[in-house]
């Protein structure tokens, strides 16, 4: 088996097809919602979840079975139904150039999913390359823990000063420096952040 090549995609205005309308279905798109993909979803029923997200326009639910034609202007495939064959038709009808996972068939797809962590900005990502999705969801958990609600505070403070440092300071090793201060320990917990900036810039551009 080849090595996986881990990415994050950009999904705005492309066009993302569920084929299935069960929990693994749900699963697939509500991973997606807030990524900017249009979704769709095919499949005659759908979960009260997925019926929800329809009503309120967060996703494309055509009531019916599943026609090639669906996948036309496709970026990504999701063939998510319980039966193996409709999945494998999914993958037929797939151009060489679309994304496709198949729900049964890791080996079969394009990419998977991994078990993942969102604290604002932070995204850490588990695979294990579809040995053990358990697994994937117990280190998950643990990450939970580990970066809790406190990172997405800390991100968006981390984000806008490297914007800063990289707009307005020229030198190269003071803005080094101070991109390197940043990543301190000590910016997480701080009650303060702007004030320990201030103090760590002035202190370096003195000693630069």
């Amino acid at each position: 088996m080849s090595k996986l090549y881990p990415i994050m995609l950009r999904l705005d205005g492309k066009k993302a097809v569920v084929v299935g309308g069960g929990r693994v279905a749900e699963r697939k798109v509500t991973g997606l919602l807030g990524t900017g993909a249009q979704i769709s979803v095919i499949s005659p029923e759908v979960t009260d979840v997925l019926r929800t997200l329809a009503i309120h326009g967060k996703i494309n639910w055509h009531s019916r079975q599943f026609d090639k034609a669906d996948l036309n202007g496709a970026y990504m495939i999701f063939a998510a139904t319980n039966d193996s064959q409709l999945n494998q038709l999914v993958k037929q009808a797939a151009a060489p150039h679309q994304l496709i996972v198949i729900a049964d068939d890791p080996e079969g797809s394009d990419f998977h999913v991994p078990a993942h962590v969102h604290r604002g900005r932070l995204s850490i990502a588990v695979s294990t390359g579809g040995a053990s999705p358990i697994l994937a969801k117990k280190i998950r958990c643990q990450l939970e823990e580990q970066f809790d609600s406190n990172y997405e505070e800390y991100l968006e403070f981390l984000f806008s000063k490297r914007q800063w440092i990289l707009q307005e300071i020229k030198d190269i090793s003071l803005k080094n420096k101070l991109l390197t201060e940043l990543a301190g320990p000590q910016f997480l917990t701080s009650r303060n952040r702007e004030e320990d900036f201030k103090k760590i810039y002035e202190e370096a551009a003195d000693s630069n």
